[in-house]
């Protein structure tokens, strides 16, 4: 009796052993498999867009700056030679990105901050006091940077009665412009990564752009827009970092830039 009990009891052992073991087996599996099923996340060069080798930005005088209640307005007028304004760029419909319906556009971006749109040759903004360094370029209406030599202008802008603080615009610089805002519907599929560079050239060997999204990490070795695909819905956080050869970031006020967009179902007003 003592052995047939103490055999019941070994078999009861390892059965429940077994049990376990295929439990924990299929609950790996489970996550591998739950895993698996997440987008991933992808960045790839975006197709060639329409050129404008000569478009121009000139800056018509200098900025007009007056005092206000709460700051200063800054009055910018450009003269745009070779580029339409307002208008949309010839092959929007087929790049399957979000698109501005006012067209062609300006983007005004201070301090490396968040850019504005401008769809005339004229636009205003309010800053305090205080230096900057003011960026302006020409813009295909689906938000894509024109890259010419002479699509854009650049200052270093002196704002108040404050002490002038220039930054050295002859050495390296990456401005951050696309992505921007909140997306939604048809345009979560396939988000536009863009940036604007200065005094510096990328290449496989040399500078390069560091983008991490979402804590992935992409080199880009050459200065063209790309498309992020699989971000899933809610918050992403995306970083831009110009390096040097060895890895490196390049000394810079805007040389590491964060930023933070939103995915959600809907459709998007742009």
């Amino acid at each position: 009796m003592k052995t047939n009990k103490l055999g019941l009891l070994s078999f009861l052992m390892i059965t429940l052993i077994g049990f376990s073991c295929t439990n924990t087996k299929k609950s790996e599996e489970g996550s591998d498999e739950s895993a698996a099923s997440e987008p991933q996340i992808t960045l790839t060069k975006a197709p060639p867009s329409p050129e404008f080798p000569i478009a121009n930005l000139i800056e018509r005088g200098d900025a007009a700056i007056t005092p206000t209640d709460s700051g200063y307005a800054v009055n910018y007028t450009f003269d745009v030679q070779e580029y339409n304004l307002g208008e949309p760029t010839e092959d929007y419909e087929t790049r399957g990105i979000a698109n501005s319906a006012k067209g062609q556009h300006i983007h005004f971006i201070v301090n490396n901050g968040p850019y504005s749109a401008h769809y005339m040759n004229s636009l205003n903004t309010e800053l305090d006091a205080g230096n900057y360094v003011v960026l302006a370029f020409l813009s295909r209406s689906y938000h894509e940077s024109v890259k010419s030599p002479d699509a854009f202008h650049i200052e270093n802008l002196v704002v108040g009665d404050v002490e002038p603080d220039s930054a050295d615009l002859n050495a390296p610089h990456l401005f951050y412009s696309r992505p921007k805002g909140t997306y939604a519907g048809a345009d979560t599929k396939k988000v536009m990564l863009d940036f604007y560079l200065l005094n510096t050239t990328l290449s496989a060997d040399g500078n390069k752009v560091k983008a991490t999204i979402n804590g992935n990490e992409f080199m880009i070795d050459e200065w063209a827009p790309y498309y992020i695909e699989g971000l899933p819905m809610g918050r992403t956080e995306i970083k831009l970092e110009l390096i040097d050869a060895e890895g490196n970031l390049i000394p810079g006020p805007f040389n590491s830039v964060e930023r933070a967009i939103t995915l959600e179902d809907g459709s998007e007003e742009m």
